[in-house]
């Protein structure tokens, strides 16, 4: 049975981004070390899974990027979380996955509208290496609520923003976690590891 991983950035006051979805300060407190980690991360993983805003959002992004991380985003398999929000592959997308194969990675999509927890039930029975979360507030609070998470790695970076978007709020009851491991980098980002 494989793991569903979560890893998030997070602001020292809790937030995921800023309350329009602002992440620049994400990137201003990387370094090399940490960059290397979270890209270790990535290519662990066989496969990509994210909310529906996070994906229309990505697709727009990553097929044309370049850059150590592209590899990793354009190469292994996604999956898209939908309640029925979505309509389709863009037309744009498609055309463009007859010429790149980092188009063709993103228009190859799979598609899940289904009951969450099934879904994830799922796609954790099946071999293979881990299952990333990579994106989406209100995804990752599903999730969260849920008890779908296997491991939590959440990335604190030395910033406070005051307003945002949390992941860590419509918890039915607490959630009582196990700190596996603590990685502190150069520029001020610590990532904590936890297992339910």
């Amino acid at each position: 049975m494989r793991k569903l991983i979560m890893k998030m950035s997070l602001s020292i006051d809790g937030f995921v981004s800023g309350p329009n979805g602002e992440a620049d300060w994400i990137f201003r407190s990387s370094d090399e070390t940490s960059r290397a980690w979270a890209l270790q991360q990535y290519q662990d993983a066989g496969m990509i899974i994210m909310g529906r805003k996070s994906f229309e959002s990505m697709v727009k992004y990553w097929p044309t990027a370049t850059g150590p991380f592209a590899g990793p985003m354009n190469e292994i398999p996604k999956g898209l979380f939908t309640h029925g929000g979505f309509t389709g592959m863009d037309p744009a997308l498609l055309k463009a996955a007859e010429e790149s194969r980092a188009a063709a990675s993103w228009a190859a999509a799979t598609v899940f509208s289904g009951d969450l927890t099934q879904e994830i039930t799922t796609l954790k029975s099946q071999p293979g290496k881990t299952i990333m979360a990579a994106g989406g507030a209100g995804f990752m609070r599903s999730l969260i609520a849920k008890g779908l998470i296997d491991e939590y790695h959440l990335v604190t970076h030395p910033v406070i923003l005051g307003k945002g978007l949390p992941i860590f709020t419509e918890i039915p009851q607490p959630v009582d976690l196990k700190l596996a491991e603590v990685k502190s980098f150069p520029g001020g980002i610590v990532a904590h590891i936890y297992r339910p």
